[in-house]
């Protein structure tokens, strides 16, 4: 009975995103007839037509599970079953520089990002929450940042307005600057899985530039998305030792330490650090390298993908008003812009460093 209530709660959501996402097909199609080629690929065009209905028309209570669903859960099945179409081999040319580069640059921007907000006047969570959420996975380098550094409320809302809505105009410009720049598709999807914040996101980016250009900017998001974890246990401990030096108690421990001890070091969960998406990712991408997945399964798998893909970014557009970013405050919106610049600056140089074509 449960399951069934459980259901019912999801339908309402579920039928909006899945209307979304088949007039965003049906919208590629027409396209593809009328011009030869599609301008605006379905899974942009499925941010955009969610975006103008929430923005719009806003989003009832009561479709809020099925679009959270959608958003979330059909867009990790989405992910691991793109896995099923990446060999390891796609990364082969760069190998332990990209990866290493990968690294470099995040961390990079963590400061970089972090600094500009200070600068700014931002509080010092609040740039922490900003520099998180450009530097790695937006929102949700955002919402696992909170906890830790115990932000409030109001900081949390402030970086979230406004890197959703910064996330889908920077996915709407980049097919226009690769073409400006005469960027290959490696080159692309490198630079596209450096600076978009999400990784559906990453997919809406890379889709018009081809499948090379989707594999491997997944493949650079997903070490983006791994550094979250060592960020968050570094944050977590620093949050600690600060505490202890301000407030100790007779026992040498601190009042709130307990709370962080209970998120980071007994520790954030496994599926906080590693979720279970990414792990389906990667044995898919391994089983695909080593030749177990055959053909014949493969390309059903990606149709599916593609498909589910399609409804996770009109669920995606659902849950950005635009309104919302008046509410973001000025110099978040600059900083967060700012930061943006700064990182995509570090991504052309790791380009030009490690002599990508």
């Amino acid at each position: 009975m449960l399951i069934f209530d459980h259901i019912k709660r999801l339908l309402p959501g579920l039928a909006l995103t899945t209307v979304i996402s088949l007039v965003a097909q049906m919208g590629e199609k027409a396209e593809l007839h009328l011009f030869g080629h599609p301008w605006i690929e379905g899974l942009v065009l499925a941010i955009v037509l969610g975006t103008a209905y929430r923005s719009i028309f806003g989003l009832p209570d009561k479709f809020d599970a099925g679009v959270n669903f959608s958003a979330k859960t059909i867009l990790e099945v989405a992910i691991v079953l793109l896995g099923a179409s990446i060999s390891i081999n796609a990364l082969a040319g760069a190998g332990f520089y990209l990866v290493g580069g990968i690294v470099l640059v995040v961390c990079l921007s963590l400061a970089v990002s972090y600094m500009i907000g200070r600068l700014l006047g931002l509080p010092n969570r609040l740039a922490i929450l900003v520099a998180c959420g450009n530097s790695i996975c937006g929102n949700s380098a955002i919402a696992a940042t909170a906890p830790v550094i115990d932000a409030d409320a109001e900081d949390v809302a402030a970086s979230i307005a406004f890197t959703a809505v910064l996330g889908v105009v920077f996915v709407l410009l980049l097919p226009f600057l690769q073409a400006a720049l005469g960027m290959s598709s490696t080159q692309y999807g490198i630079f596209a899985g450096l600076t978009v914040y999400a990784v559906p996101q990453v997919l809406a980016a890379t889709a018009p530039a081809g499948l090379v250009a989707t594999q491997i900017g997944t493949l650079v998001k997903l070490v983006r998305v791994l550094m979250l974890g060592p960020v968050i246990c570094t944050l977590g401990l620093g949050a600690r030792r600060i505490a202890r030096k301000n407030n100790p108690d007779a026992n040498g421990m601190v009042a709130g330490e307990q709370a962080v001890k209970t998120g980071l070091g007994a520790g954030l969960p496994i599926g906080k650090l590693l979720p279970w998406f990414i792990i389906g990712f990667l044995a898919m991408m391994a089983l695909r390298s080593m030749n177990l997945l055959p053909d014949a399964a493969v390309i059903p798998m990606q149709h599916v993908s593609s498909i589910l893909t399609i409804m996770a970014m009109a669920a995606l557009g659902l849950s950005v008003d635009v309104r919302n970013v008046m509410n973001a405050g000025g110099k978040v919106i600059f900083a967060a812009k700012l930061s943006l610049v700064c990182l995509s600056m570090a991504a052309f140089g790791l380009l030009a460093i490690l002599q990508i074509a």
